[in-house]
């Protein structure tokens, strides 16, 4: 074992020791963080405007600080972009991470001096959780590759602009640089299928060992490397031991990443954003992901049935349950308060506090009063995949409230497929059979006529990466919603298959 193995096996334990600390006394260190984060804004305009000098606990917080999505928070946002100092944190922030928005356009969410550092820690110490467990360290040795936004970064009154995996490119350890790949130069190349060929022509040849990135990005990396060797991804990189991914659930992709790659990979699922890295999987075999309670964070939950209700009851960490799908609010270091991410989350554990994502909070489908979640047409396609033999490349679930034949209404499913499906009704029938189990709502709408069985809609090879191409949301950090409550998305997706 190399020394710079050896070394990261003694770390990861100091590191471990660190991280069960915290972990196993969540209600403190969640009353520390919050206690932070309020004294240090108390003289930031919005903690005037918020009477942080007279919060001396939470239910006062929550009396004077309302939920905001961006779109709320936006007036405060946009005197920070403007070049005000002092406004949500004290003096300006580092970076401005910019993502895409909804009716705001484009979205800068604040990186600050203290926030920066908590993105960078929690992905390292994903790693070092894993060697920590399994006593496996050599991969340090070996090439990495993180697909990623470019790194070159603008500047907006005087603050640096980017992606935010562009921006956390510059904070690549040294230890890390000489086995880091794409080169600068490549990852800079702005057009992604540009990009993914480039990094093909750098990787081709090397000693691969971790691989990173969102699932469907990552697999078209691997599937140009399959056409231009003919190998499998586990044959062409015999090295390569840990698959790192996170922005969309990895279940569906399950499969065909299995086939690629022709043999089993450890993975590890992080949970990061704009806004802050929230949790990373610290147990290889144990469901969710570790939340990250003592990263300047502090979180709120409020049950996802109840949301749009007017007052909707907060909840500390204290007093979550499992298996209660929440809305998770967060209040940070970079100067986001009592702030809705758009996540639903579940907990899996409270013994550490372990979570898994399981949709949007605007991507749904209730056209019927259903309320399908994206966690339950994940389950359902990954079930249905596992029961027929099916490979799921990508998807999207959307409702047909005015069918042509002028039958009853459904769920439309817009699948594209790895292999072609023998029998894509037997598919339908499984997908369909799931969904009914996890969804008591649907249940009862098909079995009372309101709505027929589901219909899958077959996607043309690369119709999805077309689609994302075509709205200017191919590659980097960007992902496919899994579930719209309109036609939007899907009549675009009708269009492209009738042709």
């Amino acid at each position: 074992m190399s020394l710079k193995a050896l070394g990261a096996r003694l770390f990861a334990k100091r590191i471990r020791k660190k991280i069960n600390k915290w972990a196993l006394d969540p209600i403190n260190t969640q009353q520390r963080v919050f206690k932070n984060l309020i004294e240090t804004a108390q003289h930031t305009v919005f903690g005037i405007d918020h009477n942080f000098q007279e919060i001396k606990s939470y239910s006062d917080f929550a009396n004077n600080v309302p939920i905001r999505d961006y779109e709320q928070l936006k007036p405060y946002v946009d005197r920070v972009v403007d070049g005000e100092k002092n406004i949500l944190w004290p003096g300006k922030p580092l970076y401005f991470a910019k993502t895409s928005g909804t009716t705001s356009g484009a979205k800068y969410i604040p990186l600050t001096a203290a926030s920066m550092p908590t993105h960078i820690r929690a992905a390292r110490n994903a790693i070092l959780c894993y060697i920590e467990e399994t006593g496996k360290a050599t991969f340090v040795d070996g090439s990495m590759i993180f697909l990623q936004g470019s790194p070159e970064l603008n500047e907006k009154n005087g603050v640096k602009l980017g992606r935010l995996s562009g921006i956390v490119a510059h904070y690549v350890p040294k230890y890390l640089q000489k086995n880091r790949m794409p080169s600068w130069e490549t990852n800079c190349i702005e057009d992604w299928e540009e990009k993914v060929d480039a990094i093909v022509e750098e990787t081709v040849d090397q000693n691969m060992t971790i691989i990173s990135g969102i699932p469907p990005w990552v697999q078209m990396y691997f599937e140009r490397l399959q056409k231009k060797t003919n190998k499998k991804i586990g044959e062409l990189f015999k090295n390569f031991e840990l698959f790192i991914y996170g922005g969309v659930n990895f279940e569906p992709y399950k499969s065909t990443f299995e086939k690629l790659i022709g043999r089993k990979v450890a993975g590890i699922e992080l949970y990061p954003a704009s806004e802050g890295f929230f949790a990373f999987q610290d147990k290889q075999n144990v469901e969710g992901m570790l939340l990250q309670l003592d990263s300047g964070m502090f979180y709120e939950f409020v049950q996802a049935d109840q949301f749009f209700e007017e007052n909707p009851k907060r909840l500390t960490i204290g007093e979550v349950e499992v298996g209660v799908n929440y809305v998770m609010l967060i209040s940070t270091n970079a100067g986001l308060w009592a702030y809705n991410i758009g996540d639903t989350i579940l907990f899996t554990s409270v013994s550490p506090y372990r979570v898994v994502v399981s949709g949007r909070i605007k991507h749904f489908i209730s056209a019927f009063g259903e309320h399908v979640i994206g966690k339950e047409v994940e389950q359902a396609l990954k079930a249905a995949a596992e029961t027929t033999g099916v490979l799921i490349n990508d998807f999207t679930v959307a409702p047909q409230v005015n069918p042509e034949d002028s039958d009853l209404p459904y769920h439309e499913w817009f699948i594209e497929f790895q292999e072609e499906p023998k029998n894509i009704d037997a598919l339908a029938l499984e997908v369909d059979k799931s969904l009914r189990k996890q969804n008591s709502y649907y249940d009862d709408l098909i079995e009372g006529k309101i709505l027929r069985k589901l219909k899958i809609s077959r996607v043309p090879k690369d119709g999805f990466k077309n689609y994302m191409k075509s709205i200017g949301k191919l590659g980097g950090q960007n992902k496919l919603p899994r579930l719209s409550n309109d036609r939007n998305i899907a009549d675009v997706l009708t269009a492209m298959i009738d042709k």
